[in-house]
């Protein structure tokens, strides 16, 4: 059988955005399907293009379980339709922090998504699957049978964006003790101070923070965080900052989930003067605005794509 060597990449419904980047920035061949849901709910796929032989990549994200379930039907039609490779790309994956049990009971929801995409069956020559800034590193530890795993670190944007932001005197900061590891190693790469502030656990739901570790008085003030969800440990976070005398400060993150309502609260606290996500998430797209200012991971999927081409 003859192999065609041309990828060809498809994407569910909502990372579509994505899926048009990547091809504008590289030679792939776009992935064609047709969809539809009838009135009782039931969504109906069928993959137009033709792929047997290809290697083929899917982008999806498990944002919402209706998101996870058009990933996996997907996948495993591009399996069953004879896909050479299959290459998912998940730009975030939900239930991240869901990573272990505290309680008793407790089920391990990033366990059991993870099992989910190992059921998918296995293309000629495996499946692959990318992930962009996990929560936990353990994660790709739960996927189970052949398939193999691809963790993509956004570093290079995250410290471009930073360098953009801060010019050469800034403090890189976290919003606790618990990401400090991962911002101390962005700030010792930019040769700029790094900061977090100390939290008391007052109860199982509510903490204090105690203070911060470095100066940050007159200073310009950038916090990370690998995802912003509703914003309530970044606020308090910036609010420490601010007390310990920051002069600005600017959130700076991998994923925007950015529930409703999320938005408007950083903004409406005037504590921060900008957000900066990645469009990993189409929540943050769907928000974009001079505030809530979006930079891209396509360029860094694509390389991605293509270095892995030939393995």
């Amino acid at each position: 059988m003859e192999i065609n060597d041309k990828s060809i990449i498809f994407s569910t419904q909502s990372y579509a955005y994505l899926k048009a980047e990547i091809l504008a920035k590289s030679n792939f061949e776009e992935g064609l399907i047709a969809q539809k849901t009838f009135p009782d709910g039931e969504h109906y796929y069928r993959i137009i293009s033709s792929i047997e032989y290809k290697e083929v990549t899917l982008i999806g994200g498990t944002i919402s379980d209706r998101d996870t379930l058009e990933l996996y039907d997907m996948a495993c039609g591009l399996v069953e339709g004879g896909a050479r490779k299959l290459n998912i790309v998940i730009p975030f994956y939900a239930y991240a922090t869901m990573e272990r049990a505290v309680k008793s009971g407790e089920i391990i929801t990033a366990k059991t998504r993870a099992r989910l995409l190992s059921a998918i069956p296995q293309a000629y020559f495996g499946n692959r699957v990318i992930f962009i800034d996990l929560h936990a590193e353990g994660i790709p530890h739960y996927l189970e049978g052949g398939i193999r795993a691809v963790h993509l670190y956004a570093k290079s944007i995250i410290i471009q964006t930073a360098k953009k932001i801060g010019g050469d005197n800034f403090v890189m900061a976290s919003t606790d003790a618990g990401r400090a590891k991962w911002v101390e190693s962005l700030a010792n790469d930019m040769d700029v101070e790094a900061a977090f502030v100390y939290k008391r656990r007052l109860s199982g739901s509510d903490t204090k923070l105690t203070g911060v570790n470095a100066d940050v008085n007159g200073k310009k003030v950038i916090i990370y965080d690998d995802m912003i969800r509703t914003g309530g440990s970044l606020l308090q976070a910036a609010k420490a900052y601010k007390e310990a005398g920051a002069q600005e400060i600017y959130v700076l993150a991998t994923h925007g989930v950015l529930p409703e309502g999320a938005v408007d609260r950083l903004k409406m606290s005037n504590l921060i003067e900008r957000v900066v996500v990645t469009n990993t998430h189409p929540s943050a797209m769907a928000q974009a605005s001079d505030f809530l200012q979006i930079i891209s991971v396509g360029e860094l999927i694509a390389e991605k794509l293509l270095a892995i081409r030939s393995f």
